[in-house]
């Protein structure tokens, strides 16, 4: 799909805001770290809802790090949430946050969700960054559970993003997507394919959304100003998701 101008961040006349939101897995920063900094800081995000962030030694120096050649802060997770992060702009004024971990399944990963209550343009927004398991079963349950958790954060409207390990046609995914606007099927722009960079073919990274925001545009950033391929190619082993949302005014 070709790439059109995706909105920049702002407030409108009428209160409501237009914000960026990037969902990135990040393989660890194992990568070419330089790169992914570049990537990120050319999408412009206001929200960065990451996967796979360091999780070990000195795991938050290597947070900070990001958050710091980005132009953005740490807003909750890392190693606390087993690998989940999120990261703001200073648009974003936080409420609360909290790490969650989930039940773990004996010999498979520990998961969790990185949690936060944002203001931004005076309305309250719940985000949850997440990266489901590779176990059918066990991520079908934890998709229930991102669920549950939107719903519990009692706010307005919200945001989950993350790397769901599953296609769209997925049992899991359909679960998300029952209940939240699946972004890039509201609005596609960019690209959609996720994985690989090197070989894209499959979209498992996805941007949600509750249904009174208006998505204006969202997909894997190929043309955007300031992004290269090869930039594309060598920070991680997934493409990121962009999205440009307007939230209601308050």
């Amino acid at each position: 799909m070709a790439t059109n101008a995706l909105p920049d961040s702002r407030t409108e006349p009428d209160g409501s805001s237009v914000i960026r939101v990037l969902s990135y897995n990040i393989r660890s920063m194992r990568d070419d770290r330089e790169a992914l900094a570049r990537v990120i800081s050319a999408c412009a995000p206001d929200l960065v809802f990451v996967q796979e962030a360091p999780r070990f030694f000195r795991w938050r120096k290597h947070a900070a790090w990001l958050a710091a050649h980005t132009d953005l802060v740490v807003l909750s997770g890392g190693a606390t949430a087993a690998g989940p992060l999120l990261l703001c702009s200073l648009r974003a004024t936080v409420e609360r946050t909290e790490d969650v971990l989930l039940p773990r399944t004996p010999g498979l990963h520990q998961r969790g969700f990185a949690t936060a209550v944002v203001r931004i343009g005076g309305t309250r927004l719940g985000l949850v960054s997440c990266h489901l398991s590779l176990q059918t079963d066990e991520r079908f349950a934890q998709a229930g559970l991102l669920l549950d958790r939107l719903k519990a954060m009692d706010v307005p409207h919200a945001i989950a993003a993350g790397d769901l390990n599953e296609r769209p046609g997925g049992r899991s995914f359909r679960r998300v997507a029952a209940e939240l606007q699946d972004c890039w099927t509201a609005k596609p722009w960019g690209g959609e394919y996720t994985s690989t960079p090197g070989d894209p073919h499959q979209r498992i990274d996805a941007i949600f959304a509750t249904r009174g925001i208006e998505v204006l545009g969202c997909g894997v950033p190929l043309d955007l100003p300031g992004i290269s391929m090869a930039d594309l190619a060598a920070a991680t082993d997934h493409l990121p998701v962009l999205a440009a949302l307007r939230v209601p005014a308050a």
